[in-house]
């Protein structure tokens, strides 16, 4: 079944708690929290001291997405602070199989991210040690940009490898998820991150966003 996660770099931070309550009755499955260092992508997000105060706001599981050149110091961290599913970029560690071994050993679930231009190769020695794959649809760093469309093919091509390797891995995406692309991913997609083209939007709300996007896949 669908689950439909909120991109929580895309709220207005003034406003958390109010923020977050709105999403919850609005229907989100689960947060999506953007670590971002500057380095691994052209940009900076949330740190540890956010992500603290949304755990303690948050009724529903939390994800985070580490792009981070070097995100093997911080797993212990971001796990004890109780997130679900703890992302990692196939591109950033030396030693990507320990990493998500890590991860697990922790007591999340791992996650290895492609960039666009990583190709779906890069997942055949760690679908073992990996729960689920994100694939980002946009180049990571900014909100706004447009889908590649070649991402579709992608999903296609790493659920064939996920069954011919026999594993249970599921598939998450992230990156200008549309009510358009969700309908065209349905079924295949688990996990779809959100943030201003389907979610964050100034005509609707966040429930009428969130049902309408629940409708195409469930």
């Amino acid at each position: 079944m669908a689950k439909f996660c909120p991109s929580m770099m895309c709220i207005d931070f003034s406003r958390l708690a109010e923020e977050i309550d709105a999403l919850e009755k609005g229907g989100a499955d689960m947060f999506h929290l953007d670590v971002m260092d500057g380095h691994f992508v052209p940009n900076f997000a949330l740190g540890l001291e956010d992500i603290k105060a949304i755990s303690k706001l948050a009724k529903i599981p939390y994800d985070v997405h580490l792009m981070l050149s070097n995100p093997d110091p911080y797993i212990e961290s971001f796990a004890r602070l109780g997130c679900e599913i703890i992302y990692v970029h196939a591109e950033a560690p030396a030693h990507l199989h320990r990493t998500l071994s890590n991860i697990r050993h922790a007591g999340a679930k791992s996650g290895v991210a492609l960039n666009p231009g990583t190709p779906v190769s890069a997942l055949e020695e760690i679908l073992d040690v990996t729960d689920v794959v994100l694939v980002m649809s946009v180049n990571p760093g900014y909100a706004g940009q447009a889908f590649i469309d070649g991402s579709v093919d992608k999903i296609d091509r790493i659920h064939e490898l996920i069954r011919r390797k026999g594993y249970q891995t599921r598939i998450a995406i992230d990156g200008a998820i549309s009510p358009q692309v969700v309908a065209r991913l349905a079924g295949k997609v688990e996990y779809f991150v959100l943030g201003t083209a389907g979610l964050f939007r100034k005509d609707i709300s966040y429930k009428e966003a969130l049902d309408s996007l629940s409708a195409l896949v469930n």
